[in-house]
């Protein structure tokens, strides 16, 4: 390694914040990321630990270990080879991924973890201020054509990896915009769209073709997620045009709450919400926009769309929010011999939950009231686990003012309208039944149709996601051609 004794000589340094009263007055990124100095000190606590666990806790694995000793040596044009031969989008990873990794490090055993992804972060954003970062179209074209159903982080890695074989790659948007649940579902404070646009530019130089506004299979008419598609296209049409299609969308069925009141004007699904303030930030119009201006927001649902949720209504101006996490309230410290090197059961404090936001844990959700159609109280009841159940303990009941409540409970599969236009046979949990493994490997029932990310697995990471576009695309690229050279 770059340092030998590194790891016992310098301290993990954490990249900064902006200071919330300047950062909640705009919607724009707000994490300083690490300078040179500070990257090369933080490569230099990378062990030479023999077995880098790191590199199997990374869905993409990441050759860790390699580009921490590059950027020690300062070689950065290489750290990003590195560092691309296996992630197509270290710009998205480096700010929304939980970082699975760190949580592998072999130095997390009894230490501070190094600080990996603030340092796959400088490693990209150097790479993209040089002008590292260019187009790879193919040498020649195969004839072949693919269509790649979803523009999120699956549907992109994969008609990425595609194109560069040669293949003829069109994706299908049905937003009015690229990206997937990168665009509409993640804040822009989190990450700036202009990252997907670079690479949407950089992509479609490769000789991908997006068409927006396009959604494959029927209007899925009882979904209340606002749909800006503006025509629609068959499955049927699909098979017939192109030699494989790709399923790559997102899971986006909210997981409901039906209580009593659950019928009530101000009671929204997170992804109502979220999607409609990246609108106006990108310029949008949007008459009748919710908003938490001066409203009581209860935000149900522990995770990090939920935490989405608090950092956006605070940026609205709400007088108050309060999240609900139906399991209790984790230790704040891992045990880290029980857990280590897997991703461990902790507290974790986001931004968002620093900026403004009571957090109640064991709680679950009874039933709404309100006034004139419209919600302005629940009442909760404290819950226990005990014999593997979630049980409610009598006499806790609590009724909290609510004029906003959010739903942000996770997603419980794709939308049925795509699967159900292939004829598509899904797994028990309603995603598209498809094997990672073998010689059918991310195909579905139907020959040439494949499906890979949230499609295939559920709600999941962006990682993940980028992980099976690129291995759904040599499973493809192998169906095609016979053969492939691209990375598994």
């Amino acid at each position: 390694m770059g340092k030998i004794t590194g790891f016992m000589q310098f301290a993990r340094v954490h990249e900064g914040y902006a200071p919330v009263p300047e950062r909640i007055k705009n919607y724009k990124e707000f994490v300083i990321g690490l300078d040179d100095h500070q990257a090369k000190t933080q490569s230099a606590r990378c062990m030479d630990c023999g077995t880098p666990f790191c590199n199997n806790g990374c869905p993409v694995n990441n050759i860790i270990p390699d580009f921490n000793e590059l950027v020690f040596r300062e070689d950065w044009k290489a750290a990003i080879e590195v560092l691309h031969s296996t992630n197509n989008f270290p710009e998205f990873t480096g700010r929304i991924c939980p970082a699975p990794c760190e949580a592998a490090c072999t130095l997390n055993v009894n230490d501070d973890a190094v600080g990996i992804k603030s340092i796959e972060h400088a490693i990209i954003d150097r790479a993209w201020a040089e002008g590292w970062v260019q187009a790879q179209p193919a040498a020649q074209q195969t004839g072949k054509k693919v269509a790649v159903i979803g523009s999120g982080p699956a549907g992109l890695a994969a008609a990425q990896q595609l194109a560069r074989v040669g293949h003829a790659v069109t994706v299908f948007e049905k937003n009015d915009r690229v990206g997937g649940l990168l665009r509409y579902g993640i804040p822009d404070f989190k990450m700036d769209k202009g990252h997907i646009d670079r690479r949407m530019a950089q992509l479609q130089a490769e000789g991908v073709t997006v068409r927006t506004g396009v959604l494959v299979g029927e209007w899925a008419k009882d979904s209340k997620v606002t749909n800006w598609a503006k025509e629609t296209v068959s499955a049927a049409q699909l098979q017939k045009d192109f030699d494989a299609v790709l399923l790559a969308g997102g899971s986006e069925q909210s997981r409901d709450l039906p209580v009593p009141g659950r019928e009530l004007e101000g009671i929204h699904f997170a992804m109502e919400f979220l999607p409609q303030q990246n609108k106006v930030n990108a310029g949008d119009k949007f008459p009748g926009q919710l908003r938490a201006d001066g409203k009581h927001v209860i935000v149900i649902g522990g995770g990090d769309t939920g935490s989405d949720c608090v950092g956006t209504s605070n940026r609205h101006g709400a007088a108050s929010v309060t999240q609900f996490e139906v399991m209790p309230q984790p230790p704040e410290v891992e045990d880290r011999p029980l857990t280590w090197p897997y991703w461990p059961l902790k507290l974790r404090t986001s931004s968002s939950h620093e900026e403004g936001c009571v957090r109640e844990f064991a709680v679950s959700t009874k039933s709404f009231a309100g006034e004139k159609g419209k919600v302005k109280t629940l009442t909760t009841v404290q819950v226990e686990m005990k014999a593997g159940k979630l049980l409610e303990v009598a006499g806790t009941e609590k009724t909290y003012p609510a004029d906003l409540v959010l739903l942000a409970m996770g997603f419980v599969h794709p939308v049925a309208s795509v699967l159900d236009a292939f004829g598509v046979v899904k797994d028990g949990r309603a995603n598209a039944k498809a094997s990672t493994e073998g010689a059918s490997a991310y195909v579905t029932n139907l020959p040439k149709v494949f499906a890979a990310g949230d499609m295939r697995r559920g709600q999941s990471l962006v990682v993940w996601a980028i992980r099976e576009g690129r291995q759904a695309a040599r499973a493809i690229d192998e169906f095609l051609m016979g053969t492939s050279e691209l990375p598994r």
